[in-house]
């Protein structure tokens, strides 16, 4: 237990100036700017913290939203070890936030008491039997990413049939929207939600139920919100109705490291958040704990090019250290050997590097270098523990012992272990539940009644009934009569041989976790919200390789960026509009601003794009950065000359983007970008606009 009530002093001291306004801001909108390592974290729980200790708000009054499970759990150990009261205090992702109210008034909008979560298996899964029925050859893949898109906008599906060309996924408009349309039915019918659905659900509870809606603001009287440039329309309108006419709302991030527009996070959430609260008050921090000076002033110059952000310059609490180095590679195969010579001459431990790179496809010829040099190195991001098959079983087999209409678990476990029941007697149990218009688990029992053999199918549902009886009690001993029931360690080392130790390594990491839990509906929910992978970035020891994407969040005391080039960073599937230019260079931002002490840059002079080997030319971010903020670094060639920087290809009219320019019609502006004849330019109080240079008349301002 911490201080019961620590004083002003106590709260404050650690804090910088700007990070102590925004802990002392009490009622009303509030928008921190919180720029790359600035220790908004701090800044989030010491306010929390102020507003128990010092302004006498109660914890239960209290909602702190974070992007992961891992950030929530954190935020709460640091709360509890300062103030009395923080385990009553609501502090957890959105997803979870959302599970928590349907838990208690889902049954207002149609859920069943029980129901579950499907992940994104479970989903696949359910669209592939949908395919199925329909008669359709289709892969569920595509349809699964246009149903993502869709839950994270807030808009039905068929809202995005319009925008697909005639045939997608191999089908029709008219079939794909049958597809989307049954997809719902069967997931009403199996009493699940799909995890798209989770925030829709509150979100339509929340609009519709005044009464709901008075209790859990109530529940949220003062909400922080972070990462707040990466909302989604649904999380930004299920916010604002949290917020009410009150709005003591704190929303903390930076537009600057916006990069999930694929998820449908819309960098306008933050950009225009005084416009949505007139009477915010903005904090900035601006001061940068995490990266040297060398590191943060080529950061800054990367990101001033863009022209949809809110001002803000990092600046180093650590002054100096080594420059930001650039590797000319003449090959891809010829960096990934760079970086493993450059990781090997810097020893260990290799836990404390990370190489960071924009697609999957480059980390294998990165793992390969790396192995042949006996360092040791991971993949972050690759399959989550939770979607691994063993555990998978087990969870279907819970779930199902919860809801009996779970159609997905259901077919998951009947031959799970195997016990007789094949394709074919699964067949017929289908054949009676259409016939007869019955859940799949009813059928089941009417077949062990009707069909020749029936004695693997009566098994199967006195050992469901076992387990329905214990599914109201201790997640873990459900668990463990289920292993002994079925004799689950047996069968997976018959059916993996290979591997069978590691795979009960994981069954004895779920009976640890389950544990934990409260109840088995309580575990099966937490599971449900962590099931998309958020492993922990460092394994001691080893190098961790990583997408940009992933890396957000992170530190490392030595970066390593391979692949800036143009094609990659910018990625060639952004250079069609500026705001996708923009993100990429918010991408690149972002992975500059996990290094610590060391970064490292590289670009390849040729790489194998779709089969062939091609000439790749570096990327136009660093020839958007003045060249004495990098040195050109090469130990390997012997060579008596100095190696040349990159050229920079000579903008049009002499523009190379940051120019204060003014256009007869448009009026004052800044040169944002060039590329052929072309100017982009964002005029004040007009945005973006890409003109030709041939008529466009600029002036200098």
């Amino acid at each position: 237990m911490g201080e019961a009530h620590p004083s002003e002093e106590a709260l404050l001291s650690s804090l910088n100036e700007a990070q102590r306004q925004a802990v002392l801001h009490f009622e009303g909108p509030a928008l921190v700017v919180a720029g790359a390592g600035s220790g908004k974290t701090r800044t989030v729980v010491h306010r929390v913290a102020y507003l128990i200790a010092r302004r006498g708000v109660f914890p239960s009054e209290i909602l702190a939203v974070t992007f992961t499970n891992k950030a929530a759990e954190e935020m709460k150990a640091r709360l509890k070890a300062m103030v009395r009261g923080a385990g009553e205090l609501w502090v957890s992702t959105f997803h979870a936030a959302a599970l928590r109210i349907l838990r208690v008034y889902g049954e207002r909008v149609g859920l069943k008491p029980g129901f579950v979560v499907y992940d994104e298996d479970d989903q696949t899964a359910l669209l592939k039997e949908v395919l199925k029925e329909l008669g359709l050859a289709a892969k569920p893949g595509p349809i699964k990413s246009l149903l993502d898109r869709a839950k994270n906008q807030g808009v039905p599906p068929e809202h995005l049939l319009l925008e697909l060309p005639e045939f997608y996924a191999g089908l029709s408009r008219g079939r794909l929207q049958d597809v989307l349309h049954r997809y719902q039915e069967a997931l009403r019918a199996q009493g699940a939600l799909d995890f798209g659905d989770i925030l829709l659900y509150a979100l339509k509870l929340l609009e519709e139920d005044g009464e709901v809606l008075k209790r859990v603001r109530k529940r949220a009287r003062f909400i922080h919100v972070d990462e707040y440039q990466d909302t989604n329309p649904v999380q930004y309108r299920f916010t604002r109705l949290l917020a009410g006419e009150e709005a003591n709302l704190m929303a903390v991030g930076d537009p600057d490291q916006g990069i999930y527009s694929f998820r449908a996070a819309d960098i306008r959430n933050i950009l225009d958040f005084t416009q949505d609260y007139p009477k915010a008050r903005v904090y900035r921090l601006e001061d940068n704990y995490r990266s040297t000076e060398a590191i943060l002033r080529f950061a800054n110059a990367v990101i001033v090019k863009n022209a949809l952000r809110l001002e803000k310059t990092l600046r180093p609490v650590k002054k100096g250290g080594e420059p930001v180095r650039l590797f000319r590679a003449e090959s891809a195969r010829d960096e990934a050997r760079f970086v493993a010579e450059e990781i090997a001459r810097l020893g260990p431990p290799f836990d404390r590097v990370a190489v960071l790179y924009r697609t999957n496809a480059q980390s294998r010829l990165l793992e390969q270098a790396l192995a042949s040099r006996g360092i040791p190195a991971r993949v972050v991001g690759g399959v989550g523990f939770f979607e691994r098959a063993e555990v998978k079983d087990l969870l279907a087999y819970a779930r199902l012992s919860l809801n009996p209409l779970d159609a997905v678990s259901l077919k998951r476990v009947l031959n799970t272990p195997p016990r007789g029941i094949g394709p074919a007697t699964v067949e017929k149990v289908q054949a009676i539940a259409r016939e007869r218009g019955l859940p799949l688990f009813e059928a089941l029992k009417v077949a062990a009644l009707t069909l020749p053999r029936p004695e693997p199918l009566r098994a199967f549902l006195a050992l469901m009934e076992e387990l329905m009886d214990l599914a109201f009690g201790p997640a873990e001993a459900f668990f463990r009569h289920l292993l002994l029931a079925t004799d689950y360690p047996a069968y997976l080392k018959e059916a993996y041989p290979e591997d069978a130790e590691d795979r009960l390594e994981n069954v004895e990491e779920l009976l640890r976790a389950a544990k934990e839990a409260e109840s088995l509906m309580d575990f099966l929910d937490k599971v449900a919200l962590t099931a998309r992978a958020e492993e922990p970035a460092e394994a001691e020891g080893r190098v961790a390789l990583m997408t940009l994407h992933n890396a957000k969040g992170l530190e490392f005391p030595v970066v390593f960026l391979v692949g800036v080039e143009e094609g990659l960073l910018p990625h060639r599937s952004s250079l069609s509009t500026q705001e996708g230019l923009e993100e990429e260079r918010r991408l690149f931002y972002v992975g500059v601003t996990r290094a610590q002490e060391r970064l490292y840059l590289s670009y390849a002079q040729e790489r194998e794009i779709y089969g062939r080997l091609e000439p790749v030319r570096p990327s136009r971010f660093l020839e958007e950065v003045d060249e004495g903020l990098y040195e050109v670094y090469d130990p390997y060639r012997q060579s008596s000359r100095k190696p040349t920087p990159p050229p920079h290809r000579a903008l049009p009219g002499a523009f190379r983007g940051g120019e204060k320019v003014v256009h007869p019609r448009f009026g004052p502006g800044t040169v944002v970008a060039a590329a052929g004849d072309e100017v982009t330019v964002h005029f004040e109080g007009v945005g973006l606009k890409r003109l030709s240079l041939k008529y466009a008349d600029l002036r200098p301002a």
